[in-house]
């Protein structure tokens, strides 16, 4: 897998739909704005390998969509959920108990599960972002969480061949936040600001990692 063919490609993907676009650009700002709604189901249009950057258009559809894209993140998000319940909810019985032998047992079990919830977020991040795009190709929720054949994809571009390319990609925009962030009193507005281009390049990116198992 070339990652820096892909990464450039990815970068051009953006560059060339937004850039200069500054409508286009503004109109995904408005999305983002809309509870990001607007801006899930857009980013599933570029999920289904639309070359170039499609026109933000069909606000119904794109809202439609990114209801469904969310509802797909929330069920995957589950066992992550249900962990952190299990794992937080008596530490909160402990502190409005006042138990303080109770308290700190359960900060303990809580620092314990942060790494538990890591794994599990990361295990599933693995699956989720191939179910989404088998979502945005086929049209229908339940090959979100087709795990065999998302499964069968991901052996066809390669487990380690696949890790890497998410770690580079999350390594790439944890850059870009930080980088933001860093900056005093306009760093947040910044980071907002670039939210768009970020996408472009994050769903192109992983079209071509889907894309490489040959589908």
């Amino acid at each position: 897998m070339d990652y820096g063919k892909m990464l450039g490609e990815a970068f051009g993907y953006a560059k060339e739909g937004l850039v200069g676009k500054w409508m286009k650009w503004v109109l995904l700002l408005v999305a983002t704005i809309l509870l990001a709604l607007p801006l899930l189901g857009y980013e599933l249009k570029i999920y289904r390998g639309e070359k170039p950057a499609p026109e933000v258009t069909g606000w119904a559809t794109l809202f439609i969509d990114g209801i469904k894209y969310l509802i797909i993140c929330l069920i995957y998000a589950i066992p992550v959920i249900i962990v952190a319940v299990i794992t937080i909810w008596p530490l909160v019985m402990a502190a409005i108990a006042g138990n303080q032998a109770a308290i700190a047992a359960g900060i303990g079990t809580f620092l314990t599960s942060i790494v538990v919830l890591a794994i599990i977020g990361i295990i599933i991040a693995l699956f989720e972002f191939i179910g989404v795009v088998r979502f945005a190709r086929t049209g229908k929720m339940g090959e979100a969480f087709n795990f065999s054949a998302i499964i069968g994809t991901i052996g066809k571009i390669g487990w380690v061949s696949y890790i890497v390319a998410l770690i580079i990609m999350m390594v790439i925009v944890g850059i870009i936040e930080m980088i933001c962030m860093a900056i005093p009193f306009v760093g947040g507005l910044i980071l907002f600001i670039l939210i768009p281009f970020i996408v472009l390049f994050e769903a192109r990116y992983l079209c071509q990692v889907y894309d490489s198992a040959g589908n």
